[in-house]
């Protein structure tokens, strides 16, 4: 017989140690976990989870004096008609539209109910995005509590403990500044639907893994929650990889004493296999969906990646400085100190965790999940003129406010822990309750990309936008201006500032903004409406007509487009055609009264044009 190997000696005791973990893990689970007073039941199913919501309502308070704001939220809801209500118009559009380049049906019904219920007042809205992520942290806390018991309750130190961790990790989650922007924005409110049934997924697939006998039911809905997430938001494609990290740890069904291979680890992969199914359905669907636009080579892209996942993981530690915007470079020079030093420091981070896997396995499982959990927003597909977004932590933070649970239950100094657990929640309370102010109205979020980053093309240009609807032209023409100074191709500010000079009645120079503007974009179909505005206030209607044609082929749903069409009909004297273009408006927008009102009035000089023509001369 062979002498065995110091390597498999070591494995052979490793796999020792491991086997003996795994028998103790039953009786220390009942000594830890057992003797559970009522009053003790009381808090931990009650109390704390309404202390959890409550204090993260708090936080978020002054969301609900915040407005729709001009980035996103106009498309969706000022400009969009078609998810008001819930009637069969409404959810067919809702389970068939990719607007803005996202399938999100679930969602859009959470939004059509605010219509039905507060119309287009935004509190309402702002609202149901508080108590969705009210909601999110009482189940962050139940999941919070159930890893602590799996994970090894002899160092919990009774219910009472894991209470008060599970608790504090919630709260860390659900009052950090990174979440305002998710919070605060109703257009992101699929972050929090999703985010919702996704932690709802993990309860149950954390139960099933539990209640062997109940298996079946507990894992059948896990798996309808993760559908439901996918169908809210589909960043949740990354579920299952998380799934992965927990059945390693701390379920301890794949690796360690189970190994890879045997029967337990092949059930495991059964069990996870038609989350992935789900997620590689939904995460071709979502890619197909988006226009990601231009992209980097792929040594940019990991230099943007890697850089992002620095950024994520520094502002957890210090979320100071936080903007709605952090722009993009135009250009991407993947050996600059700032992507360099990214690389390493995302490097260190991940590689540190590997080393140290088997002293602290929470630690490890932790930052994995954190990072297969945001992967997708990595920026190895750009979508959007963000190097990076707070938003974009929103369905990763619990990995990391996960971790904290395990730090506060540590035996060694459980209060000194709990106490500063309990300071870092009122400091990123009172974080949070500021950067509120940053998501009021949108000059307040213009306003403050600018503070941070004065050169931004799109903050300038979106600034100007707002400065145009309160009418203070000069502003807007200067920020106009600016935008076009950092980046000349830049449709967008070309017909804004067209606008502009054609209300100083600059009509060539407008038209010459229009012209470049379709020239960058073939299919701005605004840049085609404001050229034929120019050229209906010059009188000339026939060219007016061919730019609001091009328009409506372009985006054939804008009423106004077949409005100011009609408009320009009527001023030729085709009242047929023009009122057929009115009906075509009040078709996409039935309560557009002005162009109810010029229909009649169509419709009656039509009318008495047959008269009069119809009247024989004596």
């Amino acid at each position: 017989m062979s002498k065995p190997t110091r390597e498999s000696r070591r494995r052979r005791t490793r796999e020792q140690r491991d086997e003996a973990e795994q028998r103790d893990h039953g009786r220390r689970s009942a000594a830890g976990w057992g003797r559970d007073h009522p009053r003790s039941r009381a808090v931990r199913d009650w109390i704390a989870p309404l202390i959890v919501a409550a204090v993260t309502f708090v936080a978020f308070l002054p969301v609900l004096r915040a407005e729709f704001v001009a980035w996103d939220d106009p498309a969706n809801f000022l400009q969009n008609t078609h998810y008001r209500g819930l009637g069969w118009t409404e959810l067919r559009w809702m389970w068939t539209t990719t607007l803005l380049g996202h399938y999100v049906p679930l969602s859009w019904m959470t939004l059509g109910l605010d219509y039905v219920l507060w119309g287009m007042n935004p509190a309402g809205y702002h609202a149901t995005n508080l108590v969705l992520h009210c909601v999110n942290a009482v189940l962050l806390y139940h999941v919070a509590r159930r890893l602590l018991h799996v994970a090894d309750p002899a160092r919990v130190g009774g219910p009472r403990a894991a209470t008060v961790a599970a608790a504090i990790a919630a709260l860390l989650f659900a009052v950090h500044p990174l979440r305002v922007e998710s919070v605060a924005w109703i257009t992101e409110r699929r972050d929090m639907v999703s985010l919702a049934f996704s932690l709802t997924s993990v309860l149950f697939f954390l139960r099933a893994n539990s209640d062997r006998p109940r298996f079946a039911r507990w894992y059948g809905l896990s798996l309808v929650a993760f559908a439901c997430a996918l169908l809210s938001k589909a960043t949740a494609v990354t579920l299952p990889a998380a799934l992965v990290v927990l059945t390693v740890y701390p379920l301890r069904r794949l690796g360690g004493a189970q190994g890879w291979r045997g029967e337990s680890a092949r059930r495991a992969y059964r069990e996870l296999a038609p989350f992935f199914a789900l997620a590689v359905v939904v995460g071709l669907l979502s890619v197909r969906a988006l226009n990601p636009g231009q992209q980097f080579a792929l040594s940019g892209k990991l230099a943007v990646s890697a850089y992002s996942l620095a950024f994520y993981l520094w502002k957890t530690v210090a979320p100071v400085r936080l903007a709605p915007l952090y722009e993009r470079p135009l250009a991407i020079d993947p050996t600059a100190p700032i992507f360099l030093a990214s690389a390493a420091a995302a490097l260190a981070a991940l590689g540190g965790a590997w080393m140290l896997r088997r002293r602290w396995p929470a630690v490890a499982a932790a930052l994995a999940a954190f990072t297969l959990l945001v992967f997708p927003l990595l920026g190895l597909v750009q979508n959007g003129p963000q190097i990076a977004a707070d938003r974009y932590t929103y369905h990763a933070g619990p990995a990391l406010a996960l971790l904290a649970a395990a730090a506060v239950a540590l035996p060694v100094r459980r209060a000194w822990l709990a106490g500063a657990g309990v300071a870092a929640v009122v400091a990123l309370s009172v974080l949070t309750w500021r950067q509120t102010a940053v998501w009021r109205t949108s000059e307040t979020v213009w306003r403050r990309v600018l503070e941070l980053d004065s050169a931004s093309y799109l903050a300038n240009n979106n600034l100007g936008v707002v400065m145009a609807e309160q009418g203070r032209s000069a502003d807007a023409t200067e920020l106009y201006e600016r935008s076009l100074r950092t980046r000349p191709a830049y449709a967008d500010a070309h017909n804004n500032l067209g606008y502009e000079l054609a209300q100083q009645g600059k009509i060539d120079a407008a038209i010459e903004h229009y012209a470049r503007a379709l020239a960058i974009n073939p299919g701005y179909a605004d840049a085609e409406v404001n050229w034929g505005n120019a050229l209906f206030g010059r009188g000339q209607f026939d060219d007016a007509i061919r730019h609001y044609a091009a328009a409506a082929k372009l985006d054939p749903e804008r009423a106004g487009t077949h409005f100011n069409w009609a408009l320009a009909l009527r001023e030729k004297g085709d009242l047929a055609a023009a009122i057929a273009q009115f009906e075509a408006a009040l078709a996409i927008d039935p309560e557009m009264s002005e162009a109810a009102q010029a229909r009649s009035e169509s419709v009656e000089a039509l009318r008495r044009r047959h008269a009069d023509s119809s009247v024989t001369p004596r």
